[in-house]
């Protein structure tokens, strides 16, 4: 049994509840975890405090880079460690499991490294006068993670609040907590004081909305939809507390007539099948030019057939999707698509050997769907890709901006001016063009724009968002 992690020590939950923690590639449960309530997110905020105050506030930039440096080499050392824990934890194939846990530790190399860069400036100013900015930390801030990829999104949020100099409170999702709470661990092991880093399980209705009320919270950090989004914004607002949503996307790539085809159809298979499309960057519209619809689509066709789905441990293609609900949500907008008359031009295939109680589903292409129907619209967190023709680029741009959500987009041409063309009237946080993902670079700023949220995590800007800017004016004559 799983306890939650408040000022390094295993603490059980007040409630003395638990929840099962079930294997998605079988539906087995294997472990149970804490099944939290307010009074222990109150705990843990205590502790957040205690530590900001007591002594983490009192560690130099360069002191807190160092810790955060000896946890990204201890990460690395346990990489297979996690690898095994999240594979079970969330389905994913071996080689996702094992990149997510490398990319964690590249986040707290990345911010150990940016710790003593973040600087603030001086101002010219009237005569007698000295005038400068300065960036601190919020102070202790909550972070809802969602389950999809646990241990990179505690990277890109925890690394950057950390650097800035906060201290945090998480609260992972409940089908996902298990790399965390090791991670947790690790942190002790390293050095970190006691309340720095504090894990509490449970629902999010239960604790995820605690976090979001509680007084003592400075900052929240949140993944997830936008409706739960909205209601985040509500209650932090009730205190004026300042937020970060990343709420997903429908993310189009727009391919032209004159696109290197050999390089974008891997990329744009990837960008689908990627962790069996639960991503919040998945590609999962595909806007084509009507000159080489057809052929792109063939050609996608017969590789979406040699796809396979199977338990995590068989490393194939596609895991499981996370849970048994998130299979039927998946059912059901493929259910709709059977109801409009929706053409197949791709399927994959769940082997035969996967288990009965395992939650997957075979990735699909499907072609011609409306640019209103709610494939189109709509976050479906599977392995579906949408496709439709455009005619010309302005209504490759109008398709590409048709949806409420403007997370990330792929270009593919070789003419350079269209090139910046559609980097500039495509809404969308980034725009990446003749490549998606850009490798998935922890320096590369992330965030949306509409209802895919607002501010940023990774790269330097984030430490921005974990800092609030003071100005010192000082008159000396």
């Amino acid at each position: 049994m799983q306890l939650n992690y408040i000022a390094n020590r295993a603490c059980p939950s007040g409630s003395g509840q638990t929840i099962a923690v079930v294997d998605p590639s079988d539906g087995q449960i294997f472990d149970h975890i804490q099944r939290s309530n307010a009074q222990d997110i109150d705990a843990a905020v205590r502790a957040a405090h205690a530590a900001l105050d007591s002594t983490w506030r009192k560690f130099s930039a360069a002191e807190r880079g160092r810790l955060m440096m000896r946890l990204s080499l201890k990460i690395g050392e346990r990489t297979e460690e996690l690898r095994e824990i999240e594979q079970r934890d969330c389905g994913k194939p071996v080689r996702q499991a094992r990149a997510d846990a490398l990319a964690l530790a590249r986040y707290f190399e990345f911010y150990a490294g940016a710790c003593d860069k973040l600087h603030g400036d001086t101002i010219p100013y009237l005569d007698g006068y000295s005038v400068l900015t300065w960036r601190e930390p919020h102070g202790v801030t909550g972070h809802i993670i969602p389950w999809n990829y646990p241990m990179q999104i505690f990277g890109r949020s925890v690394g950057g609040a950390l650097a800035a100099g906060n201290t945090c409170v998480v609260k992972p999702a409940e089908d996902a907590c298990l790399s965390l709470l090791r991670v947790a661990e690790l942190a002790t092991e390293v050095g970190f004081p006691p309340g720095v880093i504090n894990i509490v399980t449970g629902y999010g209705h239960e604790v995820g909305d605690a976090l979001a009320r509680h007084p003592g919270i400075d900052h929240i950090s949140f993944t997830g939809s936008p409706g739960v989004g909205t209601l985040i914004q509500q209650a932090a607002a009730l205190r004026h507390c300042p937020v970060t949503l990343e709420l997903g996307g429908k993310s189009p790539q727009v391919v032209f007539a004159d696109a290197d085809l050999d390089a974008a159809v891997p990329a744009i298979l990837n960008a689908i099948v990627q962790n069996a499309g639960q991503t919040c960057s998945a590609g999962a519209r595909l806007l084509v030019e009507q000159a080489i619809y057809e052929p792109l689509l063939a050609r996608l066709g017969a590789e979406f057939a040699k796809l396979r789905v199977g338990p995590a441990a068989m490393d194939l293609d596609l895991g499981p999707l996370i849970r048994r609900s998130q299979q039927q949500r998946v059912a059901g907008f493929l259910a709709d698509a059977r109801a409009a008359g929706l053409m197949v031009v791709g399927e994959g295939k769940v082997v035969d050997t996967a288990p009965e109680g395992g939650f997957y589903q075979a990735p699909l292409l499907l072609r011609d769907v409306p640019v209103g129907h709610r494939l189109a619209q709509e976050e479906v967190f599977g392995p579906v890709l949408c496709a439709l023709p455009f005619a010309d680029e302005a209504q490759a741009v109008a398709l590409a901006n048709a949806t409420d959500f403007g997370l990330v987009a792929g270009v593919w041409t070789r003419d350079g001016a269209r090139q910046f063309r559609l980097a500039k009237r495509i809404r969308s946080g980034q725009v990446f063009i003749n490549n998606y993902g850009a490798g998935g670079g922890v320096e590369l700023p992330f965030g949306g724009v509409k209802s895919s949220g607002y501010g940023r995590e990774k790269g330097f800007e984030a430490l921005h968002g974990f800092t609030t800017l003071k100005t010192v004016a000082i008159r000396h004559g």
